[in-house]
């Protein structure tokens, strides 16, 4: 057992000023040690889901929605809306066709809250290596601009980056400017529907980091007086820049597989002797660290809670979706879609042996080349969006057992940093914790807007992409057509002199 009288002071001093929790991470250090986590037999799956209606809905063109009668009435007496918006009611099942939906969904608005996980610093967005490995024809193409963004980025929370490039060539707003602005539009809407809400709408929460916490509190500063924002704000009441937040303690990086067992403290980041490496420890310690927050919402009566990812610009509040969640009875539902050449990390959904759905990350837990093989064979793989709806009753029951039961992956890295380990928990493989999990199939272009490398915010808005392969080239016009959208729609900004603009 590694103790932390047993580190060099000099590697303690340089751990404290990183703001990196020694106690967690040794505690995890010993952990991993101990359980030989290298050794784990890989997660056992039997085969990829269908689109069944079921199990995982298909809300590309959804025209209407099949919910049990209770749990329609339920749902209803929740947001004091008539039975009359049921166009039929057959043998227990109540249907709600698309405008039905959409109406359900926008008043539960009140009953829902939005969060982030925000604990990601920008160090692998902008990592030259990491970026180049998608498709070295691609890099080349980007490069001039990838040079000019990537010290933007240097160092900051990745949510307070560029989310997408103007037409004129100019960065444009942060990820979180852009869900914020979605969060004020979606307010106003509710406003004209329902008028005065009973609580605050699509409360909106977060999970940051030791290393981004500081970084993003005095942006929200910055953006309470925003001109996307502050109007907006004012006459509605919803203040997304106050967000409720819980902070993920930052671990060390551990070494690398090559350097054998027992695993230590990477202390060679740069190449520099006593250089410890701050990295958060997954996003699946969100549970742990956001529990209380649930708890709290819960008790201020709101029923249900979205979580996702700051770097993806599909990822906002959809009325539709969210009423399909509320109307289902599924413990949660999780967002899925087709998986495109650009998706080489993240999750894809796989069938467990017990019949459920779960995620397993790409190099963690499945390998890339047995992710091809599965599309030769003519197979459908949907990637995981990164982005779900949890019923609050069911997850503040489930928390404490799902917080024992995320495993821990241990994967090797290979950045400018070094050659190291990350030791990581991810919050998707949940869905195979739940006793009724669920998925909603959407498209790519409109849901899942990720950008893990800023490869990919540059390929979302450049649109000269006649230098990129043909399956590139056809991705990127599907990206650039979703960031459009968003931006125009649910944004509700304008295209003015070559920059997205509000006009309120």
């Amino acid at each position: 057992m590694i103790e932390s009288k047993n580190l060099n002071p000099e590697l303690i001093r340089a751990m404290k000023e990183k703001k990196i929790d020694i106690d967690a991470t040794l505690a995890l250090l010993n952990t991993i040690n101990s359980t030989q986590i290298d050794e784990k037999p890989a997660i056992q799956f039997t085969g990829l889901p269908n689109i069944d209606g079921k199990v995982i809905v298909n809300c590309k063109n959804l025209d209407f929605f099949d919910a049990p009668e209770a749990r329609a009435k339920e749902i209803l007496a929740l947001t004091n809306l008539p039975e009359t918006l049921a166009t039929s009611k057959t043998n227990g099942i109540w249907r709600f066709e698309r405008q039905a939906l959409i109406r359900i969904g926008t008043a539960l608005f009140a009953f829902t809250a939005y969060g982030v996980l925000n604990g990601g610093s920008a160090t692998s967005y902008g990592d030259v290596k990491k970026n180049a490995s998608i498709n070295a024809d691609v890099f080349n193409a980007i490069k001039p601009i990838f040079d000019t963004l990537a010290p933007l980025c240097k160092d900051k929370p990745k949510g307070i980056t560029p989310a997408y490039l103007n037409p004129d060539g100019s960065p444009g707003e942060s990820f979180l400017m852009c869900k914020m602005r979605i969060l004020v539009e979606h307010a106003r809407t509710y406003h004209s529907l329902f008028g005065k809400p009973p609580r605050e709408l699509l409360p909106f929460f977060q999970m940051t980091s030791d290393g981004t916490d500081d970084a993003l509190r005095e942006a929200y500063r910055e953006y309470e007086q925003h001109p996307w924002l502050k109007k907006g704000m004012e006459r509605t009441g919803t203040y997304p820049t106050r967000p409720r937040t819980a902070k993920q303690p930052l671990i060390a990086a551990f070494t690398h597989s090559s350097h054998g067992n027992p695993r230590t403290i990477f202390t060679e980041a740069y190449g520099k002797p006593n250089n410890p490496l701050a990295l958060p420890g997954g996003h699946g310690q969100s549970f742990q660290v956001l529990k209380n927050i649930y708890q709290v919402l819960l008790n201020d009566g709101y029923r249900f809670a979205m979580l996702g990812n700051v770097d993806n610009m599909g990822y906002y509040p959809d009325p539709l979706l969210i009423a399909v969640t509320a109307l289902s009875g599924n413990d949660a539902m999780f967002e899925f879609t087709y998986r495109t050449p650009l998706d080489v990390k993240g999750g894809i959904v796989v069938t467990l042996p017990n019949g459920k759905i779960t995620a397993i990350d790409i190099g963690q837990s499945i390998p890339l080349a047995q992710v091809l093989e599965f599309e030769r064979q003519g197979k459908t793989v949907l990637a995981n969006c990164g982005a779900g709806i949890f019923d609050l009753k069911i997850l503040t029951k489930k928390i404490d057992t799902i917080i024992k039961s995320l495993p821990i992956h241990l994967t090797d890295q290979d950045k400018d940093a070094g050659k190291y380990s990350q030791a990581e928990q991810t919050t998707w493989e949940v869905i195979g914790l739940l006793d009724k999990p669920g998925g909603l199939a959407v498209e790519k272009k409109q849901r899942f807007l990720a950008a893990k490398m800023l490869t990919e915010t540059i390929l979302g808005s450049w649109s000269n992409t006649s230098a990129f392969p043909k399956e590139f080239a056809e991705t990127a016009r599907l990206m650039q057509e979703g960031i459009h959208t968003v931006l125009s729609g649910p944004c509700n900004l304008k295209l003015l002199n070559g920059k997205w603009q509000a006009e309120d």
